[in-house]
């Protein structure tokens, strides 16, 4: 897709309003904390300069337990203001069982994906309460931090369908597709010379430590000039992350402009 500069419409507005690079700045962790340890060694922590999740937007996902499965309970559960959901484990980025069948409230769902955006949704740790009644309460059954993994909307409104959860234990191996955020655009020589900014991927996958999970990770485009581009190893990431694509593979570029048309002559 090529673009005539409009980048701030896909990225800085909406995530500096959600997950701003000012507040990750706030909460990195000072050099200092990380004296002697080893960064590609449990336990894992944020490193210094890497965007990490903004806690202002931390919020427990309410939930009930779901007996069964099939058309018609899902049918009944959306009609009573409900999705249905499955919470699952994952071993080395591999779906793995200990299933367990919830109905999430569709409000709050719908809330999330709109104020977040649907891929920063999925790459988002949040805890999961699963009470015996209605969300709240009864007894608590299981509080779990998930990470999203799926979410179907319908075509035509929006409305979450259904939705799949990851438990998020510190010993988990996600795999997750990681938003990209495109910065320095205003300073780009490519950009400023009237150049377009081709954007080739808006997401990278890799298989991320639960406890580093990135919301995005930031693409600077500021030396950037016309005829170059940046490949998927060129991204600044935790070095505990492990890329799941070729590290070949183009993330964006920027395409020099036509020449005027000279006027013709009468």
């Amino acid at each position: 897709m090529l673009l005539r500069r409009p980048l701030q419409t896909f990225t800085l507005p909406l995530l500096r309003r959600h997950l701003s690079a000012a507040a990750a700045a706030e909460a990195v962790v000072s050099p200092a904390d990380h004296h002697g340890a080893d960064p590609l060694s449990p336990p894992y922590d944020y490193l210094p300069g890497h965007p990490r999740p903004n806690p202002k937007h931390d919020e427990v996902i309410l939930a009930v337990p779901r007996v069964s499965s099939g058309r018609h309970v899902a049918a009944k559960e959306r009609k009573a203001g409900r999705v249905p959901a499955i919470v699952f484990e994952q071993e080395n980025g591999q779906e793995g069982g200990n299933k367990r069948l919830v109905s999430v409230q569709s409000k709050q769902i719908r809330k999330l994906v709109d104020h977040l955006g649907r891929s920063f949704f999925l790459s988002r740790l949040f805890r999961l309460q699963v009470w015996s009644e209605h969300a709240g309460q009864g007894e608590l059954v299981e509080s779990v931090r998930v990470l999203p993994r799926k979410v179907h909307l319908h075509a035509g409104t929006d409305e979450p369908l259904n939705v799949t959860f990851m438990r998020a234990p510190s010993s988990a191996l996600l795999k997750i597709d990681v938003p990209l955020m495109f910065i320095g655009e205003d300073a780009s020589p490519g950009l400023r010379k009237g150049a377009y900014f081709n954007t080739i991927k808006r997401t990278v996958k890799y298989l991320c430590p639960a406890d580093i999970v990135p919301p995005y990770i930031e693409v600077d485009l500021s030396e950037l000039d016309v005829g170059q581009k940046l490949l998927t190893r060129d991204l600044k990431v935790h070095p505990a992350l492990k890329l799941l694509l070729s590290p070949d593979q183009p993330i964006c570029s920027i395409i020099g402009s036509r020449a005027p048309e000279q006027k013709k002559g009468k």
